[in-house]
């Protein structure tokens, strides 16, 4: 944060539910949402921004409740993007989301109170990241 970016960004990976599933044992979700929590209340000028895949077995509303918690973390803008396996070593796909899911998760975090979101099957956490500081402009 001394460094001052544009933009902090510190992603959340995944729903609360599958975090210990899937990420190392000594990052939480709650230790991440502290992370973005502490990043705004260093600075208010920085985009604080997170992002997660879908694709693990998630539901919708465990989408809304990590969009929440994020917004409620004083994080500003969101990616969401689809889980690719990389190799036969990683967890395998639970599911494809269509276009049509992706484009509903947008406009929820939308709707939730984000300033920026982009959700999309190729979308990861800095695909289109200039936008967000836009986006931030046009609200103050």
């Amino acid at each position: 944060v001394d460094a001052r970016p544009d933009v902090f960004g510190h992603n959340i990976e995944t729903v609360e539910r599958l975090h210990p599933m899937l990420r190392d044992r000594c990052y939480s979700y709650e230790k991440s949402l502290d992370v973005l929590r502490t990043a705004a209340g260093l600075d208010n000028g920085i985009i604080i921004k997170s992002a997660f895949m879908v694709g693990h077995g998630e539901t919708e509303d465990e989408v809304r409740a990590t969009l929440a918690d994020l917004l409620d973390a004083k994080c500003e803008a969101v990616s969401i993007g689809q889980y690719l396996r990389s190799s036969k070593l990683e967890r395998r796909v639970e599911e494809y989301i269509t276009p049509e899911q992706f484009a509903a998760y947008q406009a929820m975090a939308y709707d939730l109170g984000f300033a920026f979101a982009v959700a999309g099957p190729f979308v990861r956490s800095s695909y289109h990241s200039e936008e967000a500081l836009g986006a931030r402009a046009a609200t103050t």
